[in-house]
């Protein structure tokens, strides 16, 4: 059997998280709310962004990036 150390034992539940899981729960009941907690969008993500995420994935670009950010788009963005 595995313990935990005592800084692990020390952590607390995120409250951010349970804002959110409370959110959903008031949704889910017909409340209308507004939830301004975990960042999520209230709005799908744009078909353009899917089918290009879908095209990196199928080009094999799945590998952690340079810390500083992929060159090409780093050039693009300046």
């Amino acid at each position: 059997m595995s313990r935990l150390s005592k800084r692990a034992q020390a952590l607390k539940p995120s409250s951010t998280v349970a804002m959110n899981a409370r959110a959903l729960e008031l949704r889910r009941q017909g409340v209308d709310v507004i939830a301004l907690t975990a960042g999520e969008p209230d709005f799908d993500t744009p078909q353009h962004v899917k089918d290009a995420a879908c095209r990196a994935l199928a080009e094999g670009k799945t590998k952690y990036t340079p810390p500083a950010g992929i060159p090409e788009l780093r050039e693009a963005l300046a």
